[in-house]
C-alpha cells in the first residue's frame, strides 16, 4: 500500500461520492469559471484533498547547468524537452511529484511541462490558445483520477490526460502535446552535457521522496470507480499512448523493439519508477522508452497507467502481440 501523509486525505474524503452538482465550495474557489459550459458530466469530477493550489504549480522556474547538478542520482526520472534551436531541458521528477506543473517559456514558446502522479501522465504541452500565452495551475480536483488543472487566465478546467478543456470558457479547446519523454538523468545528462536541469524550488517539500509509497503496484488506483482496462491488463499497468493507440511496457520489454502503425517504440532499463519505493532514486527499474516516426522524429506520447487509457480514451485502441 502507499501513503499520503502529505496530503493529509482523511478516510471520508476517500469514501465521499462524486458531485452531483456544482457545489458552492467550487464556486468561491474559482468565481470566474463557467461552470454552465462544460463536456463532461459534472458528477464525474472530484476533490483530490487539496483546494486550488494547494499543490503549487511553478511560474518561473530557475535553472542551472547540467554539469552543477550534484543532488539527482543518476536513475531518477526527468522529463526531457528538446526544442530546435534552444539548450535542452529536463524537469526533475523529483519536483513535478509536489508541484505537478512547471510553467516555462523555452525561445519563443510558453510551454506547460505536467505529471500527474496518480495517473503517471507526463506532459509538455504548448501553452498558447489561440496565440495568446496561458498558465496553469492545479486545481485540486480529479476526473477518472486524473489532475484536473485550470488556467489563471480564464479559470477554465483542463484535462492534463487529454489536454483537453472541460469547463468553462475553453471547453472543447485542446492543448497541443509537444514531443517530451520521461527518461533517466544519467541519459540526459550523457546526451545534453551541455543542457540545462530544472533547479531546486524554494519550497519546503521533500524532494527525492514519494509520497506514494508502492502506488505503481497496488491492485486499485486512488478515488478511481471506473471499469478496469480490457484484456486482463493491470490497471496499474504502464502504457505507451500514442494518439488514440497504446501500447503495454510489458510487450514493449519483452520485444525491445516495435514498429507498428508508422510508431517505432523502443525500450532500455536503466530508469527508476518513481511511484515505487520511499526513496525516488531506489525505485525499481521500469526503464525508459522512446517514441520516434520511421524518420526517426520524436513523437508526442504519454506513459499513463493502464486504467488512465481506459478511462479517458474509451475508443481507444490496444496495440497487443500478434
Amino acid at each position: 500500500m502507499f501513503r499520503l501523509a502529505t496530503l493529509a486525505l482523511s478516510a471520508a474524503l476517500i469514501a465521499a461520492p462524486a458531485l452531483p452538482e456544482v457545489p458552492s465550495s467550487w464556486r468561491a474557489e474559482f468565481p470566474k469559471t463557467d461552470f454552465d459550459t462544460h463536456s463532461v458530466d459534472l458528477s464525474e469530477i472530484r476533490s483530490g484533498g487539496p483546494p486550488r493550489d494547494g499543490i503549487p504549480a511553478i511560474w518561473e522556474p530557475s535553472f542551472i547547468d547540467v554539469a552543477d547538478e550534484t543532488r539527482i542520482d543518476p536513475r531518477e526520472p526527468v522529463m526531457t524537452y528538446e526544442a530546435e534551436g534552444a539548450t535542452p531541458r529536463a524537469y526533475p521528477i523529483r519536483y513535478l511529484m509536489w508541484h505537478e506543473i512547471v510553467n516555462d517559456v523555452v525561445g519563443d514558446k510558453p510551454i506547460a511541462v505536467t505529471f500527474c502522479p496518480l495517473c503517471n501522465s507526463a506532459m509538455i504541452f504548448d501553452a498558447r490558445i489561440d496565440g495568446a500565452r496561458h498558465t496553469f495551475g492545479v486545481s485540486g480536483k480529479l476526473r477518472h483520477s486524473d489532475m484536473v488543472m485550470y488556467d489563471r487566465e480564464t479559470e477554465s478546467w483542463w484535462q492534463q490526460a487529454t489536454g483537453a478543456g472541460i469547463v468553462g470558457q475553453h471547453t472543447d479547446h485542446h492543448l497541443t502535446l509537444l514531443p517530451g519523454w520521461m527518461e533517466s538523468w544519467a541519459d540526459f545528462g550523457a546526451r545534453n552535457p551541455d543542457g540545462l536541469v530544472m533547479d531546486e524550488p524554494a519550497w519546503r517539500r521533500a524532494y527525492g521522496s514519494n509520497p506514494y509509497v508502492g502506488y505503481d503496484s497496488s491492485v486499485r488506483p486512488f478515488l478511481y470507480q471506473g471499469e478496469d482496462p480490457p484484456h486482463n491488463i493491470s490497471p496499474l499497468a504502464r502504457v505507451v499512448r500514442v494518439e488514440n493507440r497504446a501500447w503495454t511496457f510489458a510487450r514493449l520489454r519483452e520485444e525491445g523493439e516495435i514498429r507498428e502503425a508508422g510508431v517505432v517504440l523502443s525500450w532500455a532499463p536503466g530508469q527508476a519508477s518513481a511511484l515505487d519505493s520511499g526513496r525516488i532514486a531506489q525505485g525499481r527499474d521500469v526503464g525508459t522508452v522512446r517514441v520516434r516516426d520511421e524518420a526517426g522524429r520524436d513523437l508526442p506520447h504519454d506513459v499513463p497507467f493502464a486504467f488512465a487509457f481506459h478511462a479517458l480514451f474509451p475508443e481507444g485502441e490496444w496495440m497487443l502481440a500478434q
